[in-house]
């Protein structure tokens, strides 16, 4: 039809950015693909260790990193693939616990590899817990990954098969997030029962031209708690399901 293409990205809007490292052959990590595939679970319990900021680079790589751009400007090819490349998803972030990252509300810019600072923490741990529909086990996450949708550049192709694209998406996103913390034996759980509008006002979104979709934890985990683990679904056991 002629309409002008949207953006790739998002450009940035705060001071403070932060370039994060990207020396990834220092990570200690699970190379066995097979392994990773069959470790793969959710983790709802976590230690209080810190994510180093390699660690976080690494997960925020594999989720949205850009690997190449085609053409001047007409699609970004990335970690994960995309209806179309048209990548309609954002990434933004409440770190709570990364050595050398000041704990806050932050936007990853894939198109530079960096992170910016969008305000401060006062009450992450209180956000965390509200964000996620009052599921209180997610406070003790180190970092929670909130994806938002921004439609309009996924509808510049798509137009009302859009929601289709969307959903794909978000599981291709949702699961490279799972095998990198597993690859690096972090634990990972995925959450679609959000506060959206406190997720939106949070980050400064309007709800309708971007919006939270989807959200997921990530922290460092131990063998130790593995009987908190199944604490979670001893539901499972009582109703003899």
């Amino acid at each position: 039809a002629g309409i002008k293409q949207p953006p790739l990205f998002k450009d940035p809007v705060c001071d403070v950015r932060i370039s994060l490292p990207s020396d990834f052959e220092d990570l200690e990590m699970d190379h066995d693909i097979i392994g990773v595939i069959n470790r793969r679970k959710s983790h709802r319990v976590y230690t209080d260790e810190p994510l180093s900021a390699l660690q976080l680079s690494w997960l925020l790589w594999c989720t949205q990193g850009v690997k190449d751009i085609r053409g001047k400007a007409y699609a970004a090819l990335r970690t994960v693939p995309s209806g179309g490349a048209r990548h309609a998803f954002e990434t933004y972030l409440c770190i709570r616990s990364v050595s050398g990252i000041a704990p806050g509300y932050y936007h990853y810019l894939p198109q530079y590899h960096e992170l910016e600072r969008i305000r401060e923490a006062d009450d992450l741990q209180e956000f965390i817990d509200i964000s996620s529909a009052s599921q209180k086990w997610t406070r003790p996450a180190s970092a929670v990954f909130y994806w938002s949708f921004v439609p309009y550049r996924a509808e510049w192709r798509y137009g009302m098969y859009t929601h289709r694209v969307a959903l794909i998406d978000a599981g291709y996103i949702s699961q490279n997030l799972y095998l990198a913390c597993t690859a690096l034996h972090l634990g990972s759980c995925a959450i679609g029962a959000i506060s959206e509008d406190i997720c939106n006002a949070k980050f400064g979104l309007d709800g309708e031209e971007e919006f939270i979709l989807l959200m997921q934890t990530v922290g460092t985990v131990s063998d130790q708690d593995r009987q908190k683990e199944e604490d979670f679904y001893a539901f499972v056991k009582e109703n003899d399901w």
